[in-house]
């Protein structure tokens, strides 16, 4: 019995270290996804494009909660031409699945688009983001739903 615990004992350590290991991986990535986010949000406040662009994958999707579907490229010149007096985030999570990660929050804001025109938004967000070869996270995909109030 006592040799049967004896050969088990480094099992364990090793598991715990793994364990804590992985935990520590996981936690450093819900940080750095966070902080991605806030770039993002930033990046609206500023209408700066430049700031959001490296977020980006080339192959980037985002469904609007209008349901319009763009690429990289139009979110890009959509955001140049938003301008928001008020934008932040709210109830920002970051769930992590080993090289990927699912962000969802709350968008409100006020401020006018392209034409002038008044914006009011309420909206849930989801983004996923890849850790690229390269080792740079970027999101691949955002989807937008309106809240009803």
């Amino acid at each position: 019995m006592k040799r049967t615990l004896i050969w088990w004992l480094p099992c364990l350590v090793l598991l715990v270290s793994v364990t804590g290991l992985r935990a520590q991986q996981t936690a450093g990535t819900e940080k750095a996804v966070t902080a991605l986010e806030q770039q993002w949000l930033q990046a609206e406040k500023t209408s700066n494009a430049d700031l959001l662009a490296p977020l980006l994958a080339d192959n980037f999707v985002s469904t609007s909660a209008a349901g319009k579907v763009t690429g990289k490229s139009e979110t890009l010149a959509n955001l140049k031409t938003e301008k928001w007096t008020n934008a932040d985030y709210s109830d920002v999570r970051v769930r992590v699945y080993g090289d990927t990660a699912v962000a969802t929050g709350a968008f409100k804001g006020k401020g006018t688009d392209a034409s002038g025109k008044s914006l009011d938004e309420h909206v849930r967000w989801t983004d996923t983001w890849v850790k690229m070869p390269s080792g740079k996270w970027q999101c691949v995909a955002s989807h937008g739903s309106a809240v009803k109030m």
